[in-house]
């Protein structure tokens, strides 16, 4: 038995999932599982058993977990401090990102942090809202958007970070854009790639295309319908802000993003922004162990912050 093998070990009960703990632990899901057989084999008894497309801890797995997940958060704080002492020079930076910051936003952060900090090692992770939230045990600072949610994992530090709007989006060619122009009810036109505003009443009788389960874009999106009364006629589920931005392409219905998302847009594609009130929402910065922060992390949050003021 090794540190390394319940180090894996803590991070297969943290998400009950072989794919997701090798993706977190940045090692292949062979190396996970090899690692999963050596302890097993350790301890001469079953530590944890397949279910469904994830994994269940036995018995003696749970009480096994509760002493790797100590033995690896002693671990990083070591590291932490570790890193505290010798400065900015070298150390490791782990960073967990939900889908619109991950692909609008974290790219030109971390290019002007690696300018800055050359020898500083990143690694990030991405996912949707839930998942990077149930992460925050396996990264060093995350960025997600929507709700921050009440399971946050102790010490924890949540930091207000910059506002997003979700707009609508469609072909131009669909009958809401053409509306239009003849003044449909409800709507307002705008220019170029802006199609305007439009009530979500306007959205009730058309085919919808949402992100999947856990996004923080379908949260609030799935609220403001409850909330004005309007009912939902979801046409497709799909992962991803490109996917629904190319499900909407191929005619599926009309979708709902961050209006980061649609910066370099060629025309294809219009947005409505809601009314009467944009539809928008908080991003915000997580900060796991937050009371003894490496300077790495200290550093990194400096930048987003000063950035999204």
């Amino acid at each position: 038995m090794t540190p390394d093998q319940l180090i894996t070990f803590a991070a297969v009960a943290e998400h009950r999932n072989i794919s997701r703990a090798a993706v977190a632990l940045h090692l292949s899901q062979p190396a996970v599982s090899g690692q999963l057989r050596q302890l097993q084999d350790e301890f001469g008894e079953p530590l944890y058993l397949r279910d469904g497309r994830g994994v269940r801890l036995t018995p003696a797995g749970e009480q096994l977990a509760s002493y790797a997940t100590r033995l690896r958060d002693t671990w990083r704080q070591a590291h932490a401090y570790r890193d505290a002492l010798r400065g900015l020079e070298q150390g490791t930076l782990r960073i967990g990102a939900s889908t619109t910051p991950a692909s609008y936003l974290l790219p030109y952060l971390i290019a002007d942090f690696h300018r800055r900090y050359p020898d500083v090692t990143l690694h990030t992770a991405d996912g949707n809202t839930t998942e990077i939230v149930g992460a925050l045990g396996s990264v060093d600072i995350a960025m997600i958007e929507g709700p921050v949610g009440a399971d946050l994992p102790p010490d924890t530090a949540v930091h207000a970070w910059r506002e997003d709007e979700i707009v609508a989006i469609m072909p131009r060619t669909h009958p809401l854009a053409q509306a239009v122009s003849a003044g449909g009810s409800g709507i307002e036109s705008g220019s170029g790639i802006n199609g305007g505003r439009a009530e979500l009443a306007a959205f009730g009788p058309h085919p919808l295309v949402l992100r999947e389960a856990g996004s923080g874009v379908r949260q609030i999106v799935e609220r403001a319908f409850a909330r004005a009364g309007v009912p939902m006629r979801v046409a497709l589920e799909i992962a991803g802000v490109e996917g629904v931005k190319e499900a909407v392409r191929a005619g599926m219905g009309i979708g709902f993003v961050s209006a980061m998302s649609m910066r370099h847009e060629d025309g294809a594609l219009c947005l409505f922004s809601l009314s009467p009130e944009p539809l928008t929402r908080r991003l915000s910065i997580l900060v796991p162990h937050a009371s003894a922060p490496s300077r790495v992390v200290e550093q990194f949050l400096a930048l987003c912050l000063v950035d999204g003021a």
